[in-house]
């Protein structure tokens, strides 16, 4: 009875996102609130939801205030100028260079943090060109979510997956990072055919471009040198957290509040100016997934994956891939990777004489992240991009997200199939 009800209210709030019938935010939280009226999730286990997942919520409220205090310096609008002179106004060399810094600062930050400090600049860039911004902010998501994939560092899947498989940083960047580096070219060229192709800018536009003066876009000098000694303190922390442990979440947190008292901010102008639909969005998501959990479906999904491919190391390769992939783009990557992870662990015990196991995590991994592209509720930097897009008036739905998205996710994924199977 439960299963059912559960798996009607999942539909439902996906009818919702889909059709924008209710706000995206609203649509997840009634969703969670509603299994916990019927009986299907306690308060406590709402509350023990969102506490698991509160690292991500804590972190993306610490990076959007230092975003929005460095963001009233006027240096993204100088950065945008800077990247736009360098490549001559030229449109879909300036995608490929937004792109590749995307996918570089992911590879090492959490992309979480790199999409909301490159959107802006993006959806900038194309407004200067009078350019549409959609195939700027697309193809930047999906860059964050393949640069991630590089690293263990670089998306909070690979951490989990490196933790439950006993995995090391090199043995990440030996066996995720040249598939990371073939799903970027595929993205490219892709982006070039949808798009690429269609981007004229006049040279009257582009002239125009090159005679701005960006020094001319700064301002509050003494805000710009505080915000950038403590933006670089922070990210230098996420970069040694594997040896400080001091956790991602306190030191963007710890940075956004020294930021406001020295820059002396009062709360008002900060709260009201944080994007909370994000916030709900991600905690109504984090109590569904929850609910799902509790009901056990992604155990016995697992279980009638451990049975179908018993005896066939290729065919379980293949199947964590894609059915971890499906499952990223209705739960998110970070649920997948740690349900998925532990139905590995049940795997591996009937294969290990057939290979070599760690394959399954390298296959997770790639489902993990590359799915994360598939829709919109993949990976937390999809519904941040998509926020900051939307603050910014340019609107992506469920539809245009998922139209791209899956196009990109399915050759990336074809892309990690055919290299585990001739690498491995």
């Amino acid at each position: 009875m439960f299963l059912v009800l559960a798996l009607c209210i999942f539909i439902a709030v996906f009818y919702c996102i889909i059709t924008e019938k209710i706000p995206t935010p609203w649509a997840t939280m009634l969703g969670g609130l509603t299994m916990s009226l019927l009986g299907i999730l306690s308060q406590e286990k709402i509350l023990e939801a969102i506490s698991e997942r509160l690292e991500i919520l804590l972190l993306l409220i610490g990076m959007m205030i230092i975003v929005l205090l460095i963001s009233e310096t006027g240096v993204f609008q100088w950065f945008a100028i800077k990247v736009a002179q360098l490549v001559h106004g030229e449109p879909f060399r300036l995608i490929i260079l937004l792109t590749v810094i995307t996918a570089a600062c992911s590879a090492f930050l959490d992309n979480v943090t790199t999409i909301l400090l490159m959107a802006p600049v993006s959806i900038l860039l194309a407004k200067q060109l009078q350019l549409d911004p959609f195939p700027f902010v697309i193809t930047e998501v999906m860059s964050a979510n393949i640069g991630g994939l590089a690293t263990l560092i670089g998306d909070p899947t690979q951490l989990i997956i490196g933790a439950e498989g006993h995995l090391n940083f090199n043995q990440f960047l030996m066996n995720t990072a040249p598939v990371s580096i073939l799903s970027m070219l595929s993205l490219l060229t892709t982006t070039y055919l949808f798009y690429g192709r269609k981007m004229k800018v006049s040279n009257e536009l582009k002239a125009r471009i090159m005679e701005l003066d960006s020094s001319r876009t700064l301002k509050e000098p003494s805000l710009l040198k505080l915000a950038s000694v403590i933006f670089s303190l922070v990210i230098l922390g996420f970069i040694l957290n594997n040896f400080i442990n001091k956790g991602l979440a306190v030191i963007s947190l710890s940075g956004a509040f020294y930021l406001v008292v020295l820059a002396k901010r009062k709360p008002k102008e900060i709260l009201e100016n944080l994007e909370w639909e994000t916030l709900f969005f991600f905690m109504g998501l984090f109590m569904m997934i929850k609910g799902i959990e509790e009901l056990q479906i992604m155990k016995m999904i697992g279980e009638s994956l451990i049975r179908a491919t018993e005896g066939n190391f290729h065919l379980a390769i293949f199947s964590i891939t894609w059915i971890s992939a499906i499952f990223t783009s209705i739960i998110g990557n970070v649920a997948n990777a740690a349900t998925m992870s532990k139905i590995i662990q049940v795997m591996i015990p009937s294969f290990h004489t057939l290979g070599d196991t760690n394959i399954f995590w390298w296959a997770l991994s790639f489902g993990s992240c590359l799915g994360g592209n598939i829709s919109l509720l993949g990976s937390a930097t999809n519904v941040v991009a998509v926020g900051a897009a939307a603050k910014a008036g340019c609107k992506i739905d469920f539809i245009k997200f998922m139209k791209f998205g899956s196009l990109i996710a399915i050759e990336n994924l074809i892309i990690a199939s055919l290299y585990l199977y001739f690498r491995y």
